[in-house]
């Protein structure tokens, strides 16, 4: 380990540039030079058309292939010491062909000529032994030619441009801040960035140009009691991962939030322990979005309803699709879930997907009633009868991703996001209409069956209410459910300005396992009558 005094003698203000720029390890091997050049000037677009073009003169009646740039930067602290810094850096090829209704794909990670048209080759010639196995033959969703797409998202300034040394002196002055609270004993903070630079063309004529930012602030204050007997987290979820850059970042004001946080820690020490029972649940946007990824998100991604995914979440309760759409009642009338790939900041916000679809916006839930999957262009034909009767045209609702330019594009997540009510409900009033219950902030730990069917969430903070007000502190609780029964138990949503985004930066799926960063948005909400427990009693 490194502590402040040493990095900063190390690097002096003089050289920083240059000292800093060696410190950071790198995984796996830089992109070359020359390929890096050649991405940077744009000349590698040529390429994208030399591999399509090599895909149909072997014989692909589509073919798509995208070249991608992503690097990803940790800084890692822990009270006064630099844990570890990180930088990633990789550029590539993906190759895809579809060949008698079969997929093939092939990538490579050096851009040039011979080297991508081998891809798209080598991609045909897996699409043509691929077909001894063919279950279904592909069929493709319609879509719009995109000859010249750009898109950026929502950040202003670029983390991978911000010094080191201004990172890190973020983070050790808000475990400085948090150190000062009597009882905190250890603090773990870090930034988490990811920068993504895609090129993608298709043999439908679309050729986009897209650039992403992520940043995720971490922050963990942990208190001991003073005789050993417990010890108590508070985790800084209020810092949710963003699609978004260093302002972001400086918005979250760590150092400004780790006193309280680190007061919070203190105070679940001497915390009363939940009485098992039902409760009624007031819980805030930061503890919702992890129950709706797992209890909405995972269920409704068709293919793991139609049972062709089962790794990391399971398959579905919400399956067969002809026996659930507009049949399930999900929730009462007010519950409206959304899939989309546009709301500004959130992390699976894009302009075109890994298909070259622009993502729509989707009632997942309408009105209380299953109204819709998460599809790709493979996968909207296979419920064009559900649309047809619901005088819908078939169409992805761009869903398709891979998380590098050597891995395979999927049907992945969308921000999957309960709306608000359209009042001015605020979090007050929905604890006002609380004689007995449970209000809890934040996420913590989880589990949940196969099927996405029962499950129990935990939470950071939780509070006691007692005749409409917060009465104190709670520890050890979490709430168990059984996913129709605590959707039908919602009833009252927060208004449009208590609406906030909680996600992720690591939802798995597929094998060989990929990760994908999305973004749950919803409104406070209160749910009546659910059965809690104490996760710290024993026997």
């Amino acid at each position: 380990m490194t502590d402040r005094r040493d990095f900063l003698r190390t690097t002096g203000a003089a050289a920083a540039a240059i000292a800093l720029a060696s410190t950071p390890r790198r995984a796996g091997a830089a992109p070359a030079l020359d390929d890096l050049d050649r991405f940077q000037s744009g000349a590698s677009k040529e390429l994208l058309m030399d591999a399509i073009n090599a895909a149909k003169m072997a014989g692909a009646a589509y073919a798509d292939a995208r070249i991608a740039r992503i690097r990803q930067n940790f800084v890692v602290t822990r009270e006064k010491q630099i844990v570890n810094v990180v930088d990633t850096d990789t550029l590539g090829c993906g190759v895809r062909a579809l060949v008698d209704g079969c997929w093939g794909f092939a990538a490579t990670k050096d851009l040039t000529r011979d080297a991508v048209t081998t891809a798209a080759r080598e991609a045909v010639a897996i699409a043509k032994a691929n077909r001894v196995a063919r279950d279904r033959s592909v069929e493709l969703a319609p879509v719009r030619a995109y000859p010249n797409g750009t898109w950026k998202s929502a950040f202003t300034t670029d983390p991978f441009e911000v010094p080191l040394e201004q990172k890190v002196d973020l983070l050790l002055s808000a475990n400085e801040e948090a150190m000062k609270i009597q009882n905190v004993r250890f603090v773990n903070s870090i930034l988490f960035f990811v920068k993504q630079e895609k090129q993608f063309a298709s043999t439908e004529g679309t050729v986009t140009d897209q650039t992403l930012v992520r940043s995720w602030p971490l922050f963990t204050a942990t208190a001991v009691a003073p005789d050993f007997s417990d010890f108590q987290n508070r985790q800084g979820v209020e810092a949710a991962p963003m699609g978004r850059g260093w302002e972001y970042v400086l918005q979250c004001d760590l150092p400004g939030n780790a006193r309280k946080w680190g007061e919070q820690a203190v105070e679940k020490l001497s915390a009363k322990p939940v009485e098992v029972g039902r409760y009624d649940l007031v819980l805030d946007p930061g503890n919702m979005w992890l129950t709706i990824h797992e209890s909405i998100g995972h269920p409704t991604e068709l293919d793991r309803a139609m049972g062709y995914e089962a790794n990391y979440a399971g398959t579905s309760f919400v399956a067969p699709p002809e026996e659930h759409l507009g049949k399930l009642k999900y929730g009462p009338s007010m519950m409206n879930i959304q899939g989309d790939r546009t709301q500004e900041g959130a992390l699976a916000t894009i302009g075109w997907d890994d298909d070259g679809e622009r993502p729509d916006d989707f009632l997942i839930v309408k009105d209380g009633m299953f109204n819709d999957y998460q599809t790709t262009r493979e996968q909207a034909p296979w419920l064009k009868d559900w649309y047809a009767s619901q005088g819908k045209a078939v169409r992805s609702h761009g869903c398709s991703y891979a998380d590098s330019w050597g891995s395979v594009a999927f049907q992945r997540m969308p921000n999957v996001s309960l709306l608000p009510s359209s009042g001015n409900t605020s979090w007050d009033d929905l604890v006002a209409g609380v004689d007995r219950g449970i209000a809890i902030i934040g996420d913590g730990s989880f589990s949940i069956d196969q099927q996405r069917y029962n499950a129990q969430f935990g939470g950071q903070v939780f509070y006691e209410i007692r005749g409409g007000k917060i009465a104190g502190m709670l520890k050890d609780v979490a709430y168990q459910i059984r996913t129709p029964d605590f959707w039908n138990a919602l009833d009252g949503l927060g208004g449009r300005d208590t609406y906030r985004l909680g996600g992720s930066f690591f939802d798995g799926k597929g094998q060989p396992g990929q990760v994908n960063a999305v973004s749950h948005g919803s409104p406070p909400a209160r749910f009546r009558q659910v059965n809690v427990i104490n996760t710290g009693r024993k026997g």
